[in-house]
């Protein structure tokens, strides 16, 4: 094929993806041309021959952004894109990108940091240099295309840890880039002042300063650079300038804030981190307290200055904080002044505040409980009334104080017309009272000059005793049901019984948000704990968990479109809460939720929107799963009825998103039936789990893994009959073969080891471990070795017949003429024990390790001059620092909210552990076989006291007449 039909070909097919009857087909054959030679390169030339074709460009812009993003990476020594083609890559993408229009510059900008993420600065020296070379005063377009691309690429190390690599690469951006920007800096600035009557050039000129504050801050991000610390009067100065401009000419709209008010925002952001990291070199402080002093109270109520508004909040409550910065507070009416005319008027509900939450309450939801509102007007000033109470709590408390009342009395007066009152006086109680607040527990210090007590007696009980709808505003009924989830951890657990039932009337309220509050409330006060235990039993919810499930699944299931069915997570996070809260006593509920589940998975399934909701849902269905059935197992195949219709249409449809969840429920349920042997419909469905195409969606990868594990656990002998263990193997050596997915091939075989018997295995075993060794001496990784050294010490825990140690050592050496294991085990197994340090890995390690070196045959024969090495090995990792964690019952809503969603691949929390804990104290098992091997065999012990170190051998006859005694 000439270049010319393989270019044509290439955009044809990228045309055909973009309409549904001919995507899937048209994505299968790209997928196929990504290995033909130049085909990235083809991308970029299609972009570049039809940059005004929205349709090829784009899509070609889009499919080579994702296609860096996964084949750049090298995986295994596997190369997805030659040398060449590599070379001619990052040779033409900054010229490219700079010549395109916007669209096609964001998403080539994006690519050149996937690039640069792997390749600079070792593989990629001219990026910098190349990037500063393109900067011009003739071509402003261009410049934006080269600022977004240093911007994507800096922006990372924000959220780094520090590190020489980091260090390094920061100093040479800093030798070649650094100069050049405040050059470019101060030529813009100069070109705003020339241009400020020019209403063509000046939008474009004020996005280019906005990208440069943000280059800046990226710089400065880690560590205040010489060159920044000797140019500081510079910088300070433009900064200073634009934090006070104003141009009849730029005018933003109300609604949305324009490159201006975002140069100012994250010029705020700029002097917040140098008042908290850099403030010995920001001698410049007190005149920028001062300046944002009058920008807040100068700056209008528009949203378009909200987020202004609130960075500047930000960078007072920082500097309020520090005791060495309290003389600039204490001046006489600067507190006050501070409350009355920064505090009160930015927390108060605005009218656009009224609108989001009438007209699009799932975004006001949103913004007040996932803390998206932390650049509201709101929420930075709750914050600044913390960093007030830190020097001055009884001060402020006054001042508030007295505006809490006056507000209370005013609503008292009139509670239609000034329901706005008491919104504000319960939003700056909340924030005066809680000093601090987390996700997990509510407020966990308080206010000792704020009676909670008694306002939630005074002031919230009777709101939420007030008729559900219509009595009161529903923003005042979300008021108390905030305020009664934030201080739920200060009341005594009679209280939060008391007022449960008031609470759950409130799910069925006509109002959306006030249902979504509740819903939440409900589930952060069933997870509360005392102790180590639920507060709330399974006894105590039995009673009330049908109609809570009821309710929530009533509302959900208000919505007619998958879309709009899945919108509010927090219901279905309530559900997933109390179903896992109830446990067993789900019994008499499992029709319900089953049927609930069932339809809802079958109506999402057709357009999954909320990852969050998606993963709520599933991890429902795998709790019932997992406490229903341990009660009932008789229900196994009920389940299967009323779920495996919509799986099999799940997996036919390939729902990308579901498919992982759907494997992890199968395997719970097959593990959960009781008879032995795999069920027909199982066996069924184990040919096309064990094809290729499968396996080449990397979130399927750990669900299939487990459910082949399943497989394997239920009815080996039935896979070894079937033919199907060859398969097995092949999938396991192709994962192993993977430095991304190596894991998943050890977790593989050890389940092979374990449930096949050695009978059926002994053919394959030899070349299983050549494959693990070709790795291990040929290209090995530090995970890898970890892995291989979990992987050998779970054999040798085993204790499975016909696997002694003896026998798995065998296995190894028979690979070779000269036996193997002894270097194995000098050069990579012991020089592995530094690096375990923590918990059951540490455990099983010098458990294992501990039946090696007193279990075996051949350590005391063939290869007994390991043997003191091995000892040596024992006692350092015995000596090293241990750090077990206590187990504790996974919190499975907890442990999703704190780790957050992963759209790759998420497992199911209530799935139950690959492997128990180990109940053995690995120092006194290591001494008791010591000893009983010196027992056994007289000349090991003459061996240590004559033969071995005398460091070592003192450590030893420490160690066995600490705990046993070696004379005994």
């Amino acid at each position: 094929m000439s270049a010319v039909d393989q270019l044509n070909l290439v955009a044809s097919t990228l045309l055909q993806t973009l309409h549904p009857s001919t995507r899937k087909n048209a994505e299968s054959q790209l997928a196929t041309l990504e290995s033909s030679p130049a085909f990235a390169p083809i991308l970029l030339q299609l972009i570049q021959l039809h940059p005004t074709d929205k349709n090829v460009a784009f899509a070609a812009a889009v499919y080579f952004k994702n296609f860096i993003k996964r084949k750049w990476q090298q995986d295994n020594d596997t190369d997805y894109i030659n040398s060449n083609d590599r070379l001619a890559i990052k040779a033409g993408i900054i010229d490219l990108m700079i010549s395109v229009p916007p669209a096609l510059q964001s998403q080539l900008s994006e690519s050149v940091s996937i690039i640069a993420n792997s390749d600079f600065p070792h593989n990629w020296s001219q990026l910098i240099p190349n990037l500063v070379s393109k900067l011009s005063l003739h071509d402003l377009p261009a410049n934006l295309g080269v600022l977004h691309t240093a911007h994507s690429i800096f922006k990372r190390w924000r959220s780094q840890v520090e590190n020489n690599t980091l260090f390094s690469e920061i100093k040479y951006v800093m030798e070649h880039f650094a100069p050049a920007y405040l050059e470019f800096f101060k030529a813009i600035d100069s070109l705003v002042d020339q241009n400020a009557t020019n209403n063509v050039l000046l939008p474009t000129l004020l996005e280019t300063l906005l990208l440069l504050t943000k280059i800046f801050y990226s710089l400065n991000c880690q560590d205040l650079p010489e060159f920044f610390e000797d140019h500081m009067n510079e910088f300070l100065d433009l900064f200073q300038k634009y934090l006070v401009y104003q141009n009849p000419l730029v005018v933003s709209d109300p609604t949305e804030a324009g490159s201006l008010e975002k140069i100012k925002s994250m010029i705020c952001e700029i002097i917040d981190m140098y008042a908290s990291r850099y403030e010995a070199d920001f001698t410049r402080l007190p005149q920028f307290v001062e300046i944002v002093w009058t920008l807040l109270t100068t700056t209008s109520n528009d949203p378009c200055n909200d987020v202004l508004v609130s960075k500047a909040i930000s960078f007072i409550t920082s500097v309020v904080k520090h005791e060495r910065h309290r003389a600039l507070f204490e001046a006489p009416g600067v507190l006050d002044s501070i409350c009355r005319q920064v505090v009160l008027p930015n927390m108060t509900l605005r009218e656009s505040d009224e609108e989001l939450f009438e007209d699009d309450p799932i975004e006001f939801i949103r913004r007040d409980l996932e803390g998206s509102d932390t650049d509201t007007r709101r929420r930075s000033s709750a914050d600044l009334v913390r960093g007030l109470l830190t020097l001055f709590e009884k001060n402020v408390t006054e001042i508030f104080s007295q505006h809490i009342q006056q507000s209370l009395a005013q609503y008292d007066q009139d509670k239609v017309t000034h329901w706005k009152s008491k919104d504000t006086a319960l939003y700056l109680t909340t924030s005066l009272a809680a000093k601090t607040v987390t996700m997990k527990s509510g407020a966990t210090s308080t206010n000792e000059y704020i009676p909670i007590a008694s306002i939630f007696t005074n002031q919230i009980v009777p709101d939420l005793q007030a008729p559900i709808d219509n009595a009161i505003h529903p923003i005042i009924k979300v008021d108390a049901i905030k305020y009664l989830m934030i201080f739920r951890n200060q009341w005594p657990k009679a209280t939060l019984v008391e007022v449960m039932p008031l609470l759950m009337n409130h799910l069925a309220s006509s109002n959306y948000v006030v249902v979504t509050w509740t819903a939440h409330c409900i589930e952060r006060i069933l997870s509360m704990k005392e102790g180590s235990k639920p507060m709330f039993s399974e006894a105590e919810m039995a009673p009330i968990s049908n109609g809570i499930l009821t309710k929530l699944f009533d509302l959900i299931q208000r919505g007619q479109t998958p879309e709009k069915l899945a919108e509010n997570d927090y219901l279905m996070k309530c559900v997933l809460r109390v179903v896992v809260c109830t446990r067993g006593e789900l019994l008499p509920s499992v029709t319900l939720i089953l049927d609930r589940l069932t339809y809802i998975i079958r109506e999402i399934s057709k357009n999954p929107s909320n990852p969050k909701f998606n993963h709520y849902t599933f991890e429902c269905l795998s709790a019932v799963v997992t406490h229903v059935c341990a009660v009932q197992p008789s229900l196994v195949e009920s389940f299967e009825g009323s779920l495996f219709g919509p799986f099999q249409e799940i997996l036919s449809q390939d729902v990308a998103e579901f498919t992982p969840y759907v494997f992890q429920i199968m395997s719970q349920l097959l593990c959960n039936h009781k008879e032995p042997g795999i069920p027909q419909v199982y066996m069924s469905l184990l040919p096309p789990l064990l094809q290729p195409a499968q396996w080449e969606s990397f979130a399927n990868i750990p669900a299939l893994v487990n459910l082949l594990n399943s497989f394997l656990m239920k009815g080996s002998p039935t896979i070894v009959q079937n033919g199907s263990l060859p398969a097995f193997l092949g999938i396991s050596q192709k994962l192993l073969a993977s430095r991304l997915n190596d894991h998943h091939g050890f977790n593989l075989f050890k389940s092979i080891f374990e449930h096949v018997a050695m009978a059926d295995l002994e053919q394959y075993a030899k070349n299983m471990f050549v494959i693990l060794l070709t790795r291990i001496f040929g290209s090995k990784t530090p995970k890898f070795t970890k892995k291989f050294l979990d992987f050998f010490c779970f054999l040798v825990l085993l204790d499975k017949p016909q696997l002694s140690i003896d026998r798995v050592i065998g296995i190894i050496n028979s690979i070779q003429a000269q036996p193997l294991f002894g270097s194995l085990l000098e050069n990579v197994l012991i020089p592995e024990f530094k690096m375990i340090h923590t918990g059951e890995e540490r455990k099983s390690t010098l458990i294992a390790m501990t039946r090696l070196s007193t279990q075996s045959e051949a350590m005391m024969t063939l290869h007994f001059a390991q043997w003191p090495k091995l000892i040596e090995g024992l006692m350092n990792l015995l000596q090293a620092p241990a750090n077990y964690v206590v187990a504790e019952e996974v919190d499975v809503v907890g442990d999703l909210e704190e780790a957050g969603y992963q759209p790759s691949f998420t497992r199911l929390s209530a799935t139950p552990p690959e492997h128990t804990a180990i109940q053995i104290d690995p120092q006194q098992y290591l001494a008791q076989s010591l000893l009983t091997l010196c027992t056994a065999q007289p000349k090991i012990q003459t061996f240590i006291q004559n033969e071995m170190g005398s460091e070592l051998a003192a450590q030893v006859t420490a160690l066995v007449n600490e705990n046993l005694s070696l004379n005994r």
